[in-house]
């Protein structure tokens, strides 16, 4: 597993903030199509919509495994919260970044999450 530093992982942030957008971007298409094609789908193979759904999960999983193999950790792609895997006195902790913040600011213990980040 990569570790970041925290000067690496804000050296990151201008190639994972398209990959977030872009991820965000599938993800609202993908919930406005599926009750759709839930319905549709089974009838007539989902037309236009079914098309869209499918370009959306293929663009969905290009982000995913992109910002996965550049060693971050995806944890909430509606908000674009990411943490990067780093260490801090010793220990192993997540430095924790969302879209729309400048630099990477936060950090949690692994054991833990978004509520409970602190800053650097």
């Amino acid at each position: 597993m990569k570790l970041f530093s925290v000067d690496e992982a804000n050296a990151t942030i201008p190639e994972v903030v398209p990959l977030l957008e872009e991820l965000r971007a599938a993800q609202a298409v993908l919930a406005e199509e599926h009750e759709f094609l839930e319905k549709h789908a089974r009838s007539n193979g989902g037309g236009v919509e079914g098309k869209e759904f499918l370009e959306a999960m293929t663009a969905a999983g290009r982000a995913i495994g992109a910002l996965t193999e550049a060693g971050l950790v995806v944890r909430d792609p509606a908000s674009g919260l990411v943490d990067f895997p780093s260490e801090r006195d010793g220990e192993q902790v997540f430095l924790c970044w969302r879209l729309g913040e400048s630099e990477v600011a936060w950090w949690h213990p692994t054991t833990s999450g978004f509520a409970d980040r602190r800053p650097l």
